[in-house]
């Protein structure tokens, strides 16, 4: 997590360096945009890391480990995919949800899994496909989709069973 930190507060910084040469002001256009994106996006944020955390102290490692964790297999994968197709929202949402599984006691391939299926599968986006793409279309989809995410969780234990999914 800090080199990732350390890479993009680089890129910042170039970023903004380049702007300000410019001489235009785009360096501060730019950054009243982050600005206004941090602003909305801060409270979804907040909730999605307090879901993660509370998901994480609430619900027993043991419950975890059983349900989600290596010996649990398909039905962990399942579960997992399941799980992650009804989360609602972005990879802001997701991403700390799944590490909040991880640390207490999810699989790699629970992990992926739960991840692939709400990619993949995601209920949230549903209507919107009904609506642009037809009910024939996101069939289609759904059924030629079916056993990716859970599958993407096999490979995954196959490859990296043991692997610890979080820092």
């Amino acid at each position: 997590m800090l080199v990732t930190t350390l890479i993009l507060g680089a890129l910042a910084i170039v970023l903004l360096v380049i702007g300000y040469r410019q001489g235009n002001g785009a360096h501060i256009d730019g950054t009243m945009v982050a600005l206004k994106m941090a602003a909305k996006n801060t409270p979804l944020l907040i909730f999605a890391f307090l879901c993660a955390g509370l998901l994480q102290a609430l619900i027993p490692e043991e419950l975890i480990s059983r349900w989600l964790g290596a010996e649990s297999g398909w039905k962990g994968w399942m579960i997992a995919s399941v799980a992650g197709s009804l989360t609602p929202g972005g990879p802001y949402v997701s991403l700390p949800i799944a590490a909040g599984l991880a640390r207490s006691g999810a699989s790699v391939g629970a992990g992926v899994a739960f991840l692939s299926g709400w990619a993949i599968w995601g209920a949230h986006r549903l209507p919107l496909e009904f609506g642009i793409l037809g009910w024939r279309f996101t069939l289609i989809k759904l059924v030629t989709t079916l056993i990716v995410p859970p599958l993407a969780g096999w490979i995954a234990h196959l490859l990296f069973a043991g692997v610890k999914i979080t820092s």
